[in-house]
């Protein structure tokens, strides 16, 4: 085993065993992916607050409506939520950040999980986060290295 693999959890199984996405990978695609959500995320409030600019005389700029920011904010609660559920749900069964680093999401069989469970596991990270993070932690030290969210969603994230 390499120490490049020791790094980053397990090395690839080639007897057809299961081999669990341990903890640094997970982390990895999870920076991957929120560098993905970046782009639409800040575009669209760059956008908000260019709507309410007039550059002709910034001094007299006003403040945006209170329900722009609403209307921005259920849109970024909808397009995390979409591109989660709708990826780990779809024929890849993973996000661009999971696929850039070798891993999928399956339900304990080991079969593709459905947009409802995926939707699932996405709004269980809430829950991983709000306790400090040790629900996303628990990777780290469970048998098949689950988080939290994916315990409550009865999935796996295994290696491809």
């Amino acid at each position: 085993m390499s120490e490049f693999d020791q790094v980053l959890d397990a090395p690839e199984s080639t007897s057809g065993e299961v081999v669990y996405g341990g903890f640094l990978l997970r982390f990895a695609s999870a920076i991957i992916d929120g560098l993905i959500l970046m782009i639409p995320v800040y575009g669209s409030m760059f956008l908000l607050l260019g709507s309410t600019m007039d550059f002709e005389n910034p001094e007299a700029m006003e403040d945006p409506p209170i329900a722009l920011f609403g209307l921005w904010y259920l849109f970024v609660i909808v397009a995390y939520w979409l591109y989660f559920a709708l990826m780990e749900s779809g024929k890849n069964q993973a996000t661009f950040g999971k696929m850039a680093v070798g891993l999928k999401v399956t339900d304990m069989d080991g079969g593709r999980i459905s947009f409802l469970k995926a939707t699932g596991r996405l709004f269980g990270k809430i829950i991983s986060g709000l306790i400090l993070y040790i629900g996303y932690i628990m990777a780290a030290f469970t048998e098949k290295k689950q988080a939290l969210h994916d315990i409550m969603a009865s999935c796996l994230v295994v290696k491809k």
